[in-house]
């Protein structure tokens, strides 16, 4: 209808005082916009009208009612005069006078079915029934003789036409759907039973007819009916004498309104004022000229205009990068300077001995956890979050595997030579990398998860649209072969230090162990933080640093150390069966304490690989007992 709503404004539920005062500044920031609608209950009502005296407005918001207010007086009692000009409504409504008629005659005895009507009766008349009532002790005992409107006053409630046709277009409703399912029957049939509330409110808005006041009751299409209302203002009495407000039925008769200040004319109200000469309308925003900022805009502190959302990011200059970027710098010097070595020396017996092929992968897996550090903390495009998502868990899911195919392979040399002499499958390099190769291909599975777009966050966060819970699901794999890897190294802690690598594993998996243990905690305890980007980027990364750096300082220093500054200790072992390195395994425990029984000293004993092409399982003991090859195993 043309009309510009300036503001709307909401009455908090649990409302004081300063509420009101609120909605009144409000008002008075769009002070050209003099009208006021008002969907309020009495105690709203008269919170506004407090409001606006105690802000010294009397006389300046032009008050419209709805029917809430009516021709109430209850809502503006000794507020007149912040009242008055207000224009209210009320439903058009007739007295039914058969419904007089009868509830005047209605009685005790006659109207037992209204369980509602013995409590009415003893309001009505301020008596008590029984002694189960909740009036009080002092009230006289009501007689049943009493009449309603002889013995008290009476007046029929206003809603009485609309609760009358209700009552009837249910029953016009009932009746045209009865015609339309059960034609054949003169009662409910069982395809009304099964019509449903869909249904049946479809006959309710279809009903048309003349109601209890002679007027027609119809419904549209949303089920509201016509609008009839009678229009009254709040003025003063001319007729009672000077000083005597009501409110008068004005029924759009504008002569007869009066406005504050006993002005004639009718006030205006706009949102804005006509534009002058040489000046052009500006709009800022409306019901028609709104739109919705893009999803990298917010509004303006005027809701005028979009502007860019601040973006929040890990910088590389920032102290939550500088130092897993320091850790990373130095882990991938030590990585590189490593692998050069093992390839400058891979033929000497040292290198061999590791196990040449499960050596590389795992330093390749300790060099991805290194570099993973470098993706996570890079803006994030594309391309970035891309080698993030395979990379995060990879580096770790390698290093990890490469260490169970290990210790695995240890365990069941040891326990399968306690069974016979015969050597466990799978334990040649090409199985080995079969086996690593396996567990790390489970990694590149990928999981997603439906996520959603909170627009009420107050500044953006450039990330990678991946979850909490992705970034567990990732590494939880590479956690789990941490695990069962441990559970192995502990299985393998009474191998003698001198076989193998069992020992420096073990150990490298309990500190792992311990810095997952305490990662954890960490990363889902500031998952509400407002630094919650800084701190779970950095203890990821650092994390992941620690892991590959305990790797490669246990499993890798010893030996770099030995090639470098002993090259005399890297020399070739001699050969011993697999059925004596067995042996001497599961005897080196008891020949320790007997030392003075030991043939020629010393009986000490060291798994290696051997130097042949062949790759033979060898063993030397400094023993003067014999050597014998048997080539079935490659390595232990």
């Amino acid at each position: 209808g043309g009309i510009c709503i300036a503001q709307s404004l909401k009455i908090p539920h649990h409302h004081k005082a300063s509420d009101f005062d609120k909605i009144i500044r409000l008002l008075l920031d769009t002070h050209h916009a003099r009208a006021v609608i008002l969907f309020a209950s009495d105690e709203d009502i008269r919170g506004i009208l407090n409001a606006s005296k105690r802000a010294d407005q009397v006389g300046h918001f032009l008050w419209i009612g709805s029917d809430s207010w009516g021709a109430k007086n209850s809502p503006i009692i000794q507020l007149e005069d912040a009242a008055m000009g207000a224009v209210t409504i009320l439903p058009k409504r007739a007295t039914i006078r058969g419904f007089d008629t009868y509830f005047t005659s209605r009685t005790l005895e006659n109207n037992r079915r209204n369980v509602w009507f013995a409590e009415y009766w003893e309001e009505n008349f301020n008596c008590k029934l029984m002694s189960s009532s909740k009036k009080d002790e002092s009230s006289r005992k009501c007689t049943g003789q009493e009449r309603i409107s002889i013995d008290s006053k009476y007046e029929q409630e206003g809603k009485v036409q609309f609760v009358i046709d209700a009552v009837y277009a249910m029953a016009h409703a009932l009746h045209n759907m009865q015609r339309d399912l059960c034609p054949e029957n003169s009662g409910i049939c069982p395809d009304m039973d099964l019509a449903g509330g869909k249904k049946l409110l479809k006959y309710i808005r279809s009903v048309s007819f003349n109601g209890s006041a002679g007027t027609s009751v119809t419904f549209n299409r949303n089920g509201d009916a016509p609008g009839r209302y009678d229009l009254f203002q709040y003025q003063w009495n001319n007729v009672s004498g000077p000083g005597v407000p009501r409110h008068r039925t004005v029924d759009r008769d504008v002569e007869e309104m009066q406005w504050p200040g006993g002005k004639q004319d009718i006030p205006s109200s706009v949102c804005s004022l006509p534009c002058r000469t040489g000046e052009r309308k500006k709009y800022q925003h409306d019901e028609f000229t709104c739109k919705l900022c893009s999803y990298d805009m917010r509004p303006d502190a005027n809701r005028t205009a979009c502007q860019p959302i601040p973006i929040t990011k890990l910088e590389w200059h920032s102290p939550w990068a500088v130092i897993p970027v320091f850790l990373a710098m130095i882990g991938i010097i030590a990585t590189i300077f490593v692998m050069a070595t093992f390839v400058r020396y891979n033929d000497t017996p040292i290198v061999r001995a590791s196990g040449r092929e499960l050596s590389y992968v795992l330093l390749t897996g300790i060099f991805l956890c290194y570099i993973i550090t470098f993706l996570m903390i890079a803006k994030p495009d594309v391309g970035v979050c891309s080698f993030r998502r395979i990379f995060l868990g990879l580096g770790m899911c390698i290093s990890y595997a490469a260490l169970l195919t290990k210790t695995n392979r240890i365990y069941r040399i040891f326990e399968q030579g306690k069974k016979s002499v015969t050597a466990p499958r799978l334990i040649s390099p090409t199985s080995q990398l079969a086996i690593t190769s396996s567990l790390i291909s489970v990694q590149l599975l990928d999981y997603d998860e439906q996520k959603t777009f909170n627009p009420d966050l107050a500044r953006g966060v450039l990330k990678c649209d991946i979850t909490d819970l992705q970034i567990i699901c990732s590494l939880g794999y590479s956690i789990l072969l941490m695990v069962t890897c441990t559970v192995y190294a502990i299985k393998t802690r009474g191998v003698p230090e001198n076989f193998n690598e069992a020992k420096p594993i073990g150990f490298t998996m309990y500190t792992t162990c311990i810095v997952w243990l305490a990662f954890i905690p960490i990363f889902f305890g500031t998952a509400q933080s407002a630094e919650k980007l800084y701190i779970q980027t950095t203890t990821l990364t650092i994390s992941m640093n620690l892991s590959a750096s305990v790797a490669l300082g246990m499993l890798y220093m010893p030996k770099v150390y030995v090639i470098i500054f002993h090259p005399e200790l890297n020399v070739q072992k001699r050969k011993r069966s697999f059925k004596a390195v067995v042996t001497a395994a599961t005897m080196s425990s008891r020949l320790s304490h007997k030392a003075s029984e030991r043939p020629n000293g010393e009986a000490k004993t060291e798994l290696c690989e051997n130097v042949d092409a062949n790759s033979e399982l060898t063993a030397v003991s400094t023993s003067t007992s014999a050597c014998v090859t048997w080539s079935a195993a490659p390595r232990c």
